[in-house]
């Protein structure tokens, strides 16, 4: 039996991939959360046939027609996943939890940001969008902070289920960490927060029923659901790409020949 180790790579470039996927997934983050739910958008709407119709819940459904609507800012927060799990095959648990900690900290400085722009007097007939800037403030504050709870709890089960799954496969099957950590924590993330949107009454005017609310968190988690399938490819491409940058702390870089 021989044991060899995968060629080490530069630091440097080492370095300049994590920082790449670091900021992919701040920007990502903080994208997601300043946007929100300032507007729900459609993926797409469908006519059932009668076999599908009997089999859905009329929760998801209005009569015989199904709507794929979510809100705009989950369009990027799927992405943050990619990103952790990525960090969490090259680089390991640590780093991985270390982004999901600068994140948390970057948004409380965004608000910190926005907040002294809020206080600060404006200056008379100098503004050009005064009651856009206060609008989006006003929104960001419940937003943000209900999405820094749910992305907290999500992104940390998600780190610590990919390398749950990964010592429990000995570093085999990639897809089964993948999906198996994502699919779990996407779903924690879009009961957390919508939920928590839906009580703080930061969602819109139309959401007042337990109902309706479960209509979004089936929409939401549909949505990222069918994501986590679609990046299963991308994250064995990188992986490939990039197998040569792996730190691998857990001492998964050692293959038997």
């Amino acid at each position: 039996m021989v044991i060899k180790s995968l060629p080490v790579p530069d630091s440097h470039k080492r370095d300049i991939l994590f920082l790449i996927l670091a900021g992919f997934f701040l920007t990502a983050l903080v994208l997601g959360n300043v946007i929100g739910t300032t507007k729900f958008v459609t993926i797409f709407s469908f006519n059932l046939p009668d076999w599908l119709q009997s089999i859905t819940p009329s929760i998801v459904r209005e009569d015989s027609i199904y709507t794929m609507s979510i809100p705009v800012g989950l369009l990027a927060y799927p992405f943050t996943f990619v990103a952790t799990d990525l960090i969490s095959e090259l680089y390991g648990r640590k780093k991985a939890q270390l982004v999901v900690w600068i994140g948390f900290f970057m948004n409380l400085y965004m608000l910190f940001l926005m907040s002294i722009g809020h206080w600060l007097p404006n200056t008379g007939g100098v503004s050009g969008g005064i009651s856009l800037f206060e609008g989006v403030y006003d929104f960001l504050i419940a937003n943000t902070l209900a999405s820094m709870v749910a992305y907290l709890i999500a992104q940390s089960i998600d780190v610590r289920l990919y390398h749950f799954w990964k010592r429990t496969t000995n570093g085999k099957y990639l897809w089964i960490r993948n999906n198996g950590s994502t699919m779990f924590s996407q779903l924690i993330d879009s009961i957390t927060i919508l939920t928590i949107l839906y009580l703080s009454g930061n969602l819109g005017t139309n959401i007042n029923s337990l109902s309706m609310l479960g209509i979004l968190i089936i929409n939401s988690y549909i949505f990222k659901f069918c994501f986590a399938i679609v990046d299963t490819p991308i994250i064995y491409l990188w992986v490939k790409v990039f197998k040569n940058y792996e730190e691998d702390p857990e001492a998964y870089r050692f293959q038997k020949a």
